[in-house]
């Protein structure tokens, strides 16, 4: 009885030095493959009007990143808040691929219930190994069916517990899967949708128009191109009512005004030129907050954010995050960094955007770096990126190499159809032969050419900007211990 007191003497003591509380629920919806194409980026033809709603009560930022644009690695950092160069999982989980984060990586979900936090996951995951992107709750759910995966949520969402919650709801819409859509024009890709304008339970399914979606300018405007952004669209719109559903769970159980949504996806939209590219098309994410504690309502932020941001920022939100050192709290993350060095809480490669949320146009967040190394194990093709206001610069590593396709997307009608008709075909600002065969720089003037169509690498009046980006990119790769930094040096 005794012990019992004073464990739960130390307990109520260390949930007053953090400030941890019940009134600090976090929800994170991660959708899979999605760009910003939604009613609050401006796409008018895309239904979204849960999204949409999210954005007006909350903060919606215009530039955020992810740091890779393949699926494994990019949750990793969501989860880490370090670069997959550094956390180690550089590519795919499952199968063969085999790539998994070190076991000395503290993650989001491990700390969050070290905070005394409640943490459960539905739908895809795809991070490793268990122990380190470790949930308590594992709640079953087919992750194409969004609206049932929010119903499976809501035991947890209204369990009888002092401990406030971390849910990790993560859709496998809109990606690529299902087949080939036979029965239509061009046979598209389903995008998970089922045949027939079949639905799944309690998805209201919404079907468009080939010939009124928006084309993005890295795609080409070809009539497959279109028939495959329908089916995306139709993907996405099903984001959209599992978000709603999801919304609906929090309100009717009394925990809207206590629980932060975290709204993104982890990178753009699987169309060649998007996933797997450091190219916009990739990186470029939707990313809306809704903090129930911010007065402000409904703005639009334009700093520039990456994946590192998000584990500070909801530790920061929780009360775990010690802003001087851009670490977790030592009472959280107690463990050896570096087996080799030092002890204790490591340096995020992010920080808390919490102190920013409410701003407009905040001061110093006007950079940010990527880092692609795999996707598919047999796709190697390293590539690393520095991108602010007025300059993007991407190294290609292995730029000998002919640019790897991951298989679905070479398989993509939308990319067939240029691929058929020769190395000169356009495809979106670049040819065919232009997309795979890749010079070893791309600096691109991102204010005035923002889909990236001139590389000026090669001009001679760019020399000295160029000059200064390599370094730019080198102080990147440094700061965030990249072992491919070596290839400035090797190759």
């Amino acid at each position: 009885m005794l012990l019992g007191k004073r464990l739960g003497l130390v307990t109520a003591a260390l949930w007053a030095l953090v400030g941890w509380a019940a009134e600090k629920n976090i929800v994170v919806v991660i959708a899979d493959d999605l760009s910003p194409t939604m009613g609050c980026y401006g796409d008018m033809t895309m239904v979204t009007p849960n999204i949409d709603r999210l954005a007006a009560d909350g903060t919606l930022f215009r530039y955020a990143f992810a740091t890779t644009a393949s699926c494994s690695a990019s949750r990793s950092v969501v989860l880490s808040g370090l670069h997959n160069h550094r956390n180690g999982h550089y590519g795919h989980l499952h199968s063969y691929h085999k790539f998994s984060s070190f076991p000395w990586v503290k993650t989001l979900p491990v700390l969050l219930a070290k905070a005394g936090y409640r943490t459960a996951r539905i739908g895809k995951h795809h991070n490793g190994p268990e122990d380190i992107y470790f949930f308590e709750t594992k709640i079953p759910g087919n992750s194409r069916s969004t609206v049932e995966m929010a119903n499976n949520c809501e035991e947890f969402i209204k369990a009888d517990s002092d401990k406030p919650f971390f849910l990790y709801y993560a859709t496998s819409d809109p990606h690529r899967g299902g087949g080939r859509a036979n029965e239509l024009e061009h046979q598209p890709d389903r995008f998970g949708n089922k045949p027939n304008k079949g639905a799944y339970p309690g998805v209201q399914e919404v079907f468009y128009d080939p010939a009124k979606v928006t084309v993005p300018p890295f795609l080409p405007d070809t009539p497959e191109t279109r028939a495959e952004l329908a089916q995306y669209y139709q993907s996405t719109s099903r984001v959209d009512q599992g978000l709603g559903r999801l919304m609906e769970i929090l309100k009717k159980n009394g925990k809207w005004e206590n629980t932060l949504i975290l709204f993104t996806s982890d990178h753009g939209m699987a169309f060649a030129g998007g996933k797997t590219t450091v190219y916009e098309g990739g990186l470029r994410v939707p990313f809306i907050v809704r903090n129930p504690y911010q007065k402000e309502r409904g703005n639009t932020n334009n700093a520039m954010l990456s994946f590192v941001d998000i584990t500070p920022t909801l530790l920061d939100f929780a009360g775990g995050y010690d802003a001087e050192t851009q670490a977790a709290k030592p009472e959280l993350a107690t463990m050896t960094a570096d087996r080799r060095t030092k002890k204790g809480p490591y340096k995020f490669h992010g920080r808390s955007f919490m102190p920013i949320l409410a701003e407009k146009n905040p001061e110093g967040w006007d950079q940010i770096g990527a880092s692609h190394t795999f996707h598919e194990i047999q796709m190697y093709y390293p590539m690393r990126v520095v991108r602010d206001r007025k300059y993007k610069l991407i190294w290609n590593i292995a730029h000998p190499l002919p640019y790897p396709f991951a298989s679905d997307l070479w398989a993509a009608p939308s990319w067939q159809a240029q691929w058929k008709k020769g190395p000169t075909a356009p495809y979106g600002k670049k040819t065919v032969r232009e997309y795979i065969q890749r010079p070893q720089f791309e600096l691109f003037d991102i204010s005035t050419d923002p889909n990236e169509g001139v590389n000026l690498a090669g001009d001679e009046k760019y020399a000295e900007v160029l000059k200064e980006y390599k370094t730019k990119l080198k102080s990147f790769q440094n700061a965030t211990q990249d072992p491919w930094v070596m290839k400035w040096k090797y190759e």
